[in-house]
């Protein structure tokens, strides 16, 4: 691992634009703010947890070559986007209806049913490992931070400060967004929010079955 602190001038402008990529908002960060606010904290870091997993699924890829795969095999990232497209529309529809339902809006401290850990782990996983701009942000970040002949610890610092990074950002964004004064604001807004999510993800789900990354 010392050799790899050798390549510092080039980790870091890969960690910097990994940070940028990470606060961005995009499916995953909605998701997470979504289930936090409407489940509360518990539900949020669950998700989350999903959502790491398939982020650090994707810098191990691409660590190990998929920008090789998907340059052999053009079709894998067609199927890829046709199912990520698909999903975030069935997000779409999910959120949609909530915002058209009748009666009190469930919030973390209202007697509305949490889903599984099991359910919030696979759909947080679901988001992400079928998000192709998750993929190339990873490819991108891999190759500004890896020149030409680098060892392979340089990737795995990569990876190791960029995972350990974008997992205290998912989980602080579920702390935040689970807060007595976020669900405040929730109780007020919960229609404009949802509704938000659902063009959110409708809008993204769109693109990606268009073809426009």
């Amino acid at each position: 691992m010392r050799e790899a602190l050798a390549y510092l001038p080039q980790i870091l402008p890969a960690y910097i634009a990994y940070i940028v990529a990470v606060v961005s908002p995009g499916p995953a960060i909605m998701a997470i703010i979504g289930t936090s606010m409407t489940h509360g904290r518990k539900a949020g870091m669950t998700i989350s947890l999903g959502i790491f997993g398939g982020s650090l699924t994707w810098a191990i890829a691409a660590a190990a070559g998929l920008a090789t795969l998907l340059q052999t095999y053009a079709m894998a990232l067609e199927v890829l986007k046709i199912f990520g497209g698909l999903y975030l529309l069935y997000l779409a529809y999910k959120a949609f209806r909530a915002v058209r339902s009748n009666g009190d809006l469930p919030t973390a401290t209202s007697e509305t049913k949490v889903p599984t850990f099991k359910s919030l782990v696979l759909r947080g996983y679901g988001i992400h490992v079928t998000n192709p701009k998750a993929i190339f942000a990873w490819l991108a970040i891999i190759a500004l931070g890896m020149p030409q002949g680098a060892p392979a610890s340089v990737a795995a610092l990569i990876i190791v400060v960029c995972c350990a990074t974008g997992f205290l950002v998912f989980m602080g964004y579920s702390a935040l967004f689970s807060t007595p004064h976020a669900l405040r604001i929730y109780r007020n807004a919960r229609r404009w929010i949802e509704g938000a999510m659902a063009g959110f993800y409708c809008f993204a789900g769109i693109k990606l079955l268009t073809g426009s990354l």
